[in-house]
């Protein structure tokens, strides 16, 4: 993996973000050792800041496809919901360009935070560039 994070979500704007940032590429060890991803979500508004830090599979990021084509054709989604790690919530706002945003972490802190941006057509091109620009410097030859 590159030198440089990556940053595979990205939701900001109006003062508020939500960003899942891939630090580098370890290894899981808690049953049989599997290659992963190590990233932070990053929470940043006028009234709350944190960091929460996750495990990012192979299989997350098929899922993370699915999920941004469901989010793409207007519904909305839940990523990573019921899983071992922090969970993934995006509800559209049908009157505007927004959405709410919801990072759960079941297991350590049992916090939940929701954050309202912008969420405008082109953000998906970028949403997508970001998940094939993961692929390409993490795992290139298996993406399909």
């Amino acid at each position: 993996m590159a030198e440089d994070p990556i940053d595979l979500i990205r939701l900001e704007g109006d003062g508020n973000s939500v960003i899942l940032r891939i630090t580098e590429k370890g290894e899981w060890k808690r049953s049989a050792e599997t290659d992963a991803l190590v990233g932070e979500f990053l929470v940043d508004t006028p009234f709350v800041r944190g960091t929460l830090k996750t495990w990012i599979f192979l299989e997350d990021l098929r899922q993370w496809q699915q999920a941004l084509d469901s989010l793409d054709a207007g519904q909305d989604i839940a990523w990573r919901e019921g899983e071992r790690a922090p969970w993934l919530f995006i509800e559209l706002d049908e009157d505007d360009d927004r959405c709410q945003v919801t990072i759960k972490d079941h297991s350590s802190s049992l916090t939940t935070v929701t954050v309202t941006v912008p969420l405008v057509d082109a953000w998906f091109d970028d949403a997508y560039r970001r998940l094939d620009s993961v692929w390409e410097k993490t795992w290139p030859t298996i993406k399909d």
